[in-house]
């Protein structure tokens, strides 16, 4: 890539200073430069260079995004002075607010002064090819080329004009490239048409200053629509908002607007800075932070993030964070730095590229040099041939191949809610074999709920559940929490033993009618309390063993009740297809063996076990668990098709519970009761045994340790979460799972993407490093295709991965549909199977 430095951005002398500045816990100062025409890893060497001197104690460039970001003491220098360091390597500094992006890039100067170039380079081969008669000699000069005396002729004439209009940048940017010792295409190419020039070949100096500067433009371009895709992030948060102050509403810079403010924020509205609704309620349109489609519906106490769309309702928004610390200015700075970073493939890059140059250069001197003396033939033949090689000497394409690839990759997952730290984490991603998933709030919604609910006696489901509810409200308890949450649901009254009209029940709508009196936690074994009068106990099944109940004969209703709430198509199998145990006869009506049967098969199913009851009776039993996220299996299934040879669940969690869940999602092993240095052993374990790396999936601060063992630590839910979003590889913003196999297939995607650049790159390179000295390339094809052509084949290549979408699972109806037809075409092969054997069978007959 070239360090094309006409500038295209904001004049310098513009009012807005000409970078950001903030100071750092150290006291030093932290500057923000863009600097738009540094576009490459050559411009960036060079301004790093320009930077090092005294004062400065860190610089970070970003080429890819046209950034410089230093870290320097005031004491010693200061903004103007490392302004005018970085313009003295040749690069004009733009103000603080530029995103890079030339808008004008075809109206610019250097376009203008390209475009007459090509007007007098068309005029001159007009002259030269088309109409040699009309071609006047002016006048001959003798002993200014070595090849010969010098024509000036209309053509030659033309093609001077065409170099004057359009190699001055050339020049200027070789006389900055020369200074810096720094062998680049801006030096070679002005070495080739001053050359060109001194030897009488002014079609060959026009055609390379012509060509090379259209190819500078076009590349240009290229750089600007990678860059395009992180403006459009830097655009979602609105520049202005709504302010209530005294109870009027006025418009202010969002800049301005100070923690713990209200904001208006109307239908159809962006939420400029990151809080929680005060007052209002609506959905709004989280996508452009977390990914998620569905607009989420926001009411009094939830929080909002800047960038989102208010789709309906008028909210009221208390600021929580200044606009500069938000979440979707963090993701910004992360994605931009993140584009700053160089991976495996870049450095391999940059070392051959810092070996190939040389010895491509050297080439080209010997070819024009020791041809003639070696194989023979005209000097300007070979002349022109070493010329062709030394425009082949130049790396643009291969060097450009792994940035651009890394900015589209990055920046494409940011738009669908996947924060990817930097280029490096985006490679490692792509060669994972191995996924190591933590259990609560991964595979699962990390949220106790009910699950099931078998009545005992002559009790029905609201009976039990309205009892446990009364019990079970005093406690602390996360169980507790949960079957409170469930009888707060149903609408269950333990005061008639029915049901609400479920509308607006309250804590006081389950509890109205009974009087909850003494009560007790059992530590290590559940509650009691008094209820009108009459003691009830909530706990572990031990407890009631304890009180002398024999568990292996419960009786229920001889009416054929409902056995176990789940069950509602009355089939025998719950909702998951598992088989309910049904009561047996007894000379009493009918019973359920809860100590062996349907105690074990709950726990079994990775569920805590809590019975109800008196002193003298038995309620019923309730089953509460950690629900697995439907999308778990489809997630681990789709992983296996994108190549993930081991799918791995990690949890603290016991055995039994493991176990359940790990076979209903169908994970490929299952390690249970770990410590979070046991974690860290097995994920370091599984990278052991798998060619690639390994993934982390966890929340990003429980599972910190394990995040940061794993080749790539990736973190649920991030949106919002500091934490997580500083200390993750990988950090996907929702807490939406479906968008773990996005990362996997992007990231493949996106390393196969630049192993392809880097070799059709190479390739065409080496075949036009080849025909050069052989005279099968001209300089007009080892500009337009080898320099010109490869750049913009390369950079179109690497945004495809801006049209990467994340997979969805498969609706209820979609699944239910395939499964039909699976059934279908086994019932089909079925009977064609026994039309088979009946014909086998009337032919033995």
């Amino acid at each position: 890539m070239s360090d094309s430095r006409e500038s295209n951005g904001p004049d310098n002398g513009a009012t807005d200073p000409p970078g950001g500045e903030t100071t750092d816990d150290l006291g030093g100062a932290q500057l923000r430069l863009a600097v738009p025409d540094m576009d490459c890893s050559s411009c960036a060497g060079k301004v790093e260079g320009a930077l090092d001197r005294e004062g400065v104690r860190s610089v970070d460039t970003r080429p890819t995004t046209g950034v410089v970001v230093l870290t320097y003491d005031p004491d010693v220098t200061d903004v103007e002075a490392l302004t005018a360091a970085v313009e003295s390597a040749g690069y004009a500094v733009a103000d603080a607010e530029s995103d890079g992006v030339a808008d004008d890039l075809f109206t610019s100067p250097r376009a203008v002064a390209t475009a007459v170039g090509g007007v007098f380079l068309a005029a001159g081969l007009v002259l030269e090819w088309l109409l040699p008669g009309l071609d006047p000699t002016f006048a001959t000069i003798g002993g200014v080329g070595f090849l010969g005396p010098w024509a000036v002729t209309g053509a030659s004439i033309a093609f001077l004009l065409a170099v004057a209009a359009a190699g001055p940048p050339i020049l200027r940017n070789g006389l900055y490239s020369l200074r810096g010792l720094s062998l680049d295409i801006d030096l070679l190419m002005s070495v080739g048409v001053v050359a060109a020039l001194l030897v009488d070949l002014p079609f060959e100096a026009a055609t390379l200053a012509v060509l090379f500067s259209v190819a500078e433009l076009l590349e240009r371009y290229s750089i600007d629509r990678a860059r395009t895709s992180l403006r459009e992030l830097m655009e979602l948060s609105p520049d202005e908002a709504v302010v209530i102050r005294d109870g009027d509403e006025e418009t202010v810079p969002a800049e301005s607007v100070a923690t713990g403010e209200r904001l208006a924020v109307r239908p159809g509205e962006r939420v400029p800075l990151d809080g929680v609704v005060r007052k209002g309620s609506g959905a709004v349109d989280e996508s452009p932070i977390t990914g998620e489609s569905v607009p989420a519906e926001k009411e009094p106490g939830d929080e909002v993030y800047a960038g989102s769309i208010n789709e309906a309702g008028y909210l009221e928004v208390e600021a929580t964070a200044p606009a500069e610390e938000s979440t979707i200015a963090r993701v910004v700075e992360l994605v931009e730095a993140a584009n700053g970073e160089e991976t495996r493939a870049e450095r391999f890059v940059d070392r051959f590229a810092g070996v190939y140059t040389p010895i491509v250069v050297v080439g080209a001197v010997a070819t024009a040099a020791l041809g003639p003396l070696l194989v023979g033939g005209g000097a300007e033949t070979w002349f022109v041939r070493g010329l062709t090689l030394l425009v082949v000497a130049c790396p643009c394409a291969f060097v450009i191949s792994t940035p651009v690839s890394v900015v589209s990759g990055v920046t494409a997952a940011a738009r669908n809610g996947v924060l990817i730290k930097g280029g490096e984490h985006l490679e490692a991603a792509g060669d994972v074999d191995a996924v190591a998933l933590d259990k609560t709030g991964t595979l699962t919604r990390g949220e106790l709920s009910v699950t099931d609910v078998v009545p005992l006696g002559d009790r029905d489901v609201d009976d039990v559940l309205a009892c446990a509810t009364a019990i079970e409200r005093r406690s602390e308890h996360p169980v507790a929490a949960a079957i409170v949450a469930r009888g707060e649901e149903t609408g269950a009254d333990p005061g008639d033993g029915g049901v609400t009209d479920g509308e607006g029940a309250t804590d006081d709508d389950v509890t109205d009618d009974v009087e909850v009196t003494g009560f007790e936690a059992l530590t290590g074994e559940g509650v009691r309390a008094e209820l009108d009068g009459e003691t009830h106990y909530a706990g572990k099944p031990s407890l009631f063993e304890d009180l002398g109940f024999d568990l292996s004969h419960a009786h229920v209703r001889s009416d054929g009740g409902v056995v176990r709430e789940r069950d509602a198509d009355g089939d025998g199998t719950d909702d998951t297809g598992a088989s309910v145990t049904e009561p047996e006869p007894c000379d009493h009506g009918r019973y359920l063996d809860l100590a062996s049967e349907t105690i074990p098969r709950l726990q079994a199913e990775g569920k805590t076990v809590v019975l109800v009851g008196t002193e003298t009776e038995l309620e019923g039993v309730v089953a509460v668990a950690d629900t697995v996220r439907p999308e778990a299996a489809w997630v681990v299934d789709r992983l296996h098709e994108l190549g993930i040879d081991r799918v791995a669940m990690l949890t603290g969690d016991n055995e039994r519970t493991a176990r359940a869940i790990g076979e209903r999602v169908g994970v490929d092993e299952v390690r249970a009761a770990l410590l979070p240095e046991e974690k860290v052993d097995a994920v370091r374990e599984l990278g052991a045994e798998t060619e690639g790396g390994v993934a982390m999936v966890g929340d990003g601060i429980n599972d910190a340790p394990a995040l940061a063992a794993a080749d790539v630590g990736i973190a649920m839910g991030a949106a919002g979460t500091d934490t997580a979003i500083e200390t993750a590889d990988v950090a996907l913003m929702a807490d939406d799972l479906t968008r773990l196999p996005y990362v996997v297939d992007l990231s493949s995607r996106a390393s196969s993407t630049i192993r392809t650049n880097i070799g059709a790159s190479l390739g065409v390179k080496a075949l036009l490093a080849a025909g050069a000295p052989l005279g099968y390339v001209s300089v007009a094809m080892a500009v337009v295709v080898g320099d010109m052509g490869m750049s913009l084949g390369v950079t179109g290549n690497a945004l495809r991965l801006g049209n990467v979408e994340p997979a969805e699972p498969p609706t209820a109806d979609a699944a239910a549909a395939e499964s039909n037809a699976e059934a279908a075409e086994s019932n089909a092969e079925a009977a064609e199977s026994n039309a088979e054997a009946a014909e086998s069978n009337a032919e033995t007959a």
